[in-house]
């Protein structure tokens, strides 16, 4: 697996290529919290009784993009890929569980986030519905998904340290 890059966020920009980069940025985080580790390691969780890896983190994070952007977004109604008997299936991993499988189901899931966000303006409210009855416009998901990565990257931040030591943006 290549060394993730992540960009920084454009200073001077419009509205989308803003949201776009910060939530690039935030995709790009993760995937550097993970870098340099074996299963082993990002399987290992935070503090009990969390139940937070990097691993479950990842198999999360594949999850609420494909909520939002391919089920409250576009529609689609695709199924869970970890939850669907487990409402935190994608926490509960296993010595079966590989990064190399969450890795690619996740990278997946944002190239159809990315696919689905760019057929839309910002202002466009998506043809399904969250869970709640709810639609949403795609500003409104692209603010969510910045913020949810956000939340987890600071979780993640801490699990990397209680592994290996290593800190940083």
């Amino acid at each position: 697996m290549t060394t993730p890059e992540r960009t920084e966020p454009p200073t001077n920009a419009g509205e989308r290529d803003m949201l776009e980069g910060w939530l690039d940025y935030h995709r790009g985080t993760l995937a550097v919290k993970c870098a340099g580790l074996d299963d082993e390691q990002l399987r290992q969780l935070s503090v009990p009784p969390s139940e937070i890896s990097l691993l479950g983190l990842v198999r999360h994070m594949a999850e609420v993009e494909r909520g939002w952007f391919r089920n409250v977004l576009a529609g689609e109604g695709a199924e869970y890929l970890y939850s669907n008997d487990d409402r935190d299936g994608d926490f509960h991993v296993t010595e079966q569980d590989t990064y190399a499988e969450a890795y690619a189901t996740w990278q997946a899931e944002i190239a159809r986030s990315r696919e689905l966000a760019a057929s839309r303006t910002l202002d466009e409210v998506g043809t399904g519905k969250h869970h709640s009855g709810e639609t949403f416009s795609l500003r409104w998901i692209m603010t969510h998904m910045i913020e949810e990565y956000a939340r987890h990257n600071g979780h993640a931040d801490l699990v990397r340290e209680r592994i290996d030591g290593a800190t940083g943006e």
